[in-house]
């Protein structure tokens, strides 16, 4: 490879971190509907916006830290992990609705769209968010 190329792989534990991440959250998300839905008694729609925003701003959080170990935490990251974020549900939704226009049952086609939205998510955190700066090289 030459060295004049930066290596823009991510590395094995920052993945295996993020990875993690995504496990742990499945289940914060969980918990907070259940929180707001059985025990404060909020509609599910209500719920699940509130939930998926706490989710939002606390693997954020998260991924500054623990995945990506920034030192300093950043409100252009925060704004576009939000963009990120949409950007994977958009992904998600039209790729659920197309795979079962094209005749794939909808409950197989929103679990194979998840891999596509994942893909997103896993390409706007490591590629853009929080890519790996290189120093310019002199050539």
């Amino acid at each position: 490879m030459d060295s004049a190329v930066p290596n823009l792989k991510p590395s094995r534990g920052s993945v295996l971190r993020w990875l993690a991440a995504g496990l742990i959250f499945m289940g914060v998300n969980t918990a907070f509907l259940f929180l707001f839905v059985h025990w404060m008694g909020l509609k599910v729609a209500l719920a699940t916006l509130i939930s998926a925003e706490l989710c939002t701003l606390l693997r954020y959080l998260l991924n500054e830290k623990w995945v990506f170990g920034t030192l300093k935490m950043s409100r252009k990251r925060l704004w576009q992990y939000h963009v990120a974020n949409a950007g994977a549900l958009a992904v998600w939704w039209l790729a659920t609705n197309v795979l079962t226009g094209l005749g794939l049952n909808y409950i197989l086609a929103s679990i194979v769209s998840v891999g596509f939205s994942t893909g997103f998510s896993f390409a706007s955190n490591f590629y853009w968010i929080w890519r790996r700066k290189h120093p310019h090289t002199a050539t």
